[in-house]
This record gives structure tokens, sequence and C-alpha cells, in this order.
């Protein structure tokens, strides 16, 4: 007999809880840090033995989903055909080694490429953003049914300071949206950041060049509470590919994505 989707998150939602007290048990200790791309990319041990729980769990538990993950437990997918968990097992790993807070563990959950269940767990404040596509959006379990769209002018901005300083695209069009905006945040956590959209702390989050895994559970959050996620250009999200990420409710999704592509034409 094949679970329910209410079956799937409800073990989903024990795993990274039971995931999030291993992590709080290493910080009271010693981890490995290691570097990645660049040496502001960090991977600690933790990271990696965090996956490998999760991973674990999901195949001995659901033998026929697949899994993708960021620290590479698993082999690579190049498809979404049936069930997938797409897993990032500390979103926030810089925040994770020098504040101990800000990160979080992130899982979507994809049938067919379209959004079943997202969960963006925050460790250390012990708040659960979790939605599925039957029941909706909720913090740990008060559902969110408020949404207010803010004008522009009046908007809080997640966007990285240091995007508003380099010289690289959209770089004097994020200015001018941080200018145009009441406020700019920064978490150091996509998870954490488009969950804060979905909840309606922030209006908008914008990025550069995000893996699936960073977006996959925040997306689902955002599809739930009403509110939109793409690419700068507007096209859809690929849960397979790297890319830019503009997640914001609806009528400001349009307005960042026009002054976007009107300041690169």
């Amino acid at each position: 007999m094949q679970p329910t989707w209410k079956e799937i998150e409800q073990y989903a939602k024990e795993w990274v809880i039971e995931a999030g007290e291993s992590i709080k048990e290493a910080l009271e200790g010693s981890f490995q840090i290691k570097t990645k791309s660049n040496p502001d990319d960090l991977v600690t041990d933790v990271d990696k033995s965090t996956e490998a729980f999760l991973y674990n769990q999901i195949t001995s538990t659901f033998p026929d989903h697949r899994f993708l993950g960021e620290e590479g437990v698993s082999e690579g997918i190049e498809d979404l055909e049936g069930i997938v968990w797409i897993v990032d097992p500390i979103d926030g790993t810089m925040n994770f080694v020098h504040q101990k807070q800000n990160f979080a563990i992130s899982i979507g959950i994809y049938e067919n490429g379209v959004g079943k269940i997202g969960i963006v767990y925050d460790v250390m404040k012990g708040e659960l953003f979790h939605a599925n596509d039957e029941e909706g959006l909720f913090v740990n379990e008060k559902k969110v049914t408020k949404q207010t769209e803010r004008p522009l002018h009046e908007a809080i901005l997640g966007v990285n300071s240091n995007w508003l300083l380099e010289d690289r695209p959209y770089q004097p069009e994020l200015v001018q949206l941080a200018q145009k905006c009441r406020g700019t945040r920064s978490y150091g956590s996509a998870a954490l950041e488009m969950a804060y959209v979905a909840v309606d702390r922030m209006d908008a989050y914008i990025s550069f060049n995000l893996s699936p895994w960073d977006y996959a559970g925040g997306a689902v959050l955002l599809e739930q509470a009403g509110c939109k996620a793409t690419r700068f250009t507007n096209e859809d999200l690929s849960f397979l590919e790297k890319g830019t990420v503009i997640a914001a409710k609806k009528q400001l999704h349009e307005i960042v994505v026009q002054q976007l592509q009107e300041g690169s034409q």
C-alpha cells in the first residue's frame, strides 16, 4: 500500500527535527571545515553526516523514491521522473560555522517535477516551515493564511549587499531596487529567506546562481502562500540546474522582473 502525502510529510518532518538535534549536539563539540568551489564556499562534516542520515532514512523507508542532495551522498539525477527528494542538509553553512544560527535544513519533495511538499527547518529557533499542496502552509502547526501585498516603496527585499557594490550583471538595477524599497535584509540562507517571504516577514528575495537544493523546499512554501518564484527572466525555475531566483509576492514579483529586464536590455 502506497503511503499518502500526509504520511510522507510526517516522516520528513520527524527526520529533519531528529537531524536538527544531531546538528545542535555537533555545535557543542568540534567539527571539520573544508572549502569547495572557493575559500568562502564552506562544507563541514556535519553537512555530510546530516545528508547521509536523511538519505538513509528516505531510501530505506521509500525505496522507490529518488534523492538529489548538495553533498553528493548519492549519484546525481538527470530528470525528475517519479518522486524526488531535493535536500540541502545545512543551507547557510557559513552561518552555521561563524554564527551558530541562521541556517536551515531544506527539503523539497517533487512528483514528476511538481512540488508536493516543502520543508525549511530553522534548527536553532525551532521553527518548522512546512507546506503541502493539499493543506497549505504552516509555521510549526499554525496555518499561515495572510499575505500582504506591498508597493515597492514599502517592501523589504532580501538581497546580498555585496551585489550592490560589485560590478556584475544587473548591478545597477539591483541598486535602483534597493534605493526604491523600504529596506533590505541579508540572512545568508536562501531557504530561510524564501520561507520569510512565504510567511510575510519579507516581500521579496533576489539571488544569483543558486542550486536546486537551495530553493526546492522554499519554492513549495512560496507556491502554497500564493507567491511566485522564477528566474530573473521570469522563466520557471529548474530543479536540475543552477540559476538566478526572484521569490516575491505576485504583484511585487512582476515589478522586480520588469525593472531587472528593462535594465538588462
